[in-house]
């Protein structure tokens, strides 16, 4: 399977956010809050899952697995709303994530 990128979800999640027009939350610098909130939510139901299991079996039980995969997805979708919500395109995240990781490869 070839790599999944920010574009892709990106734009995967505005489709989300269309077909859900009036039923979810809508888009926009006002609840761009909330979507963090929730992603915290679906943080810790990724943490749950180790915490309970350990982390072994989290990683190698496949039906664990599954589920710490799909919630880390959920994860995913609400940072992509946040994104969407700022209007931050994957360019700008690119950009700061890679000036970042320089800093941080010189830091200590």
């Amino acid at each position: 399977m070839e790599d999944f990128s920010l574009n892709e979800m990106l734009e995967l999640q505005r489709k989300l956010q269309e077909r859900y027009q009036g039923k979810w939350e809508p888009i926009g610098l006002q609840t761009g809050k909330n979507k963090l909130l929730w992603m915290i939510g679906e943080v810790g139901e990724v943490i749950d899952i180790v915490k309970k299991n350990g982390a072994e079996k989290a990683a190698q039980d496949t039906e664990l697995r599954s589920c710490l995969v799909e919630e880390m997805a959920d994860v995913l979708m609400y940072y992509n709303d946040v994104l969407l919500c700022y209007g931050i395109t994957a360019e700008e995240l690119k950009k700061a994530y890679m000036e970042k990781a320089e800093r941080n490869m010189v830091r200590w």
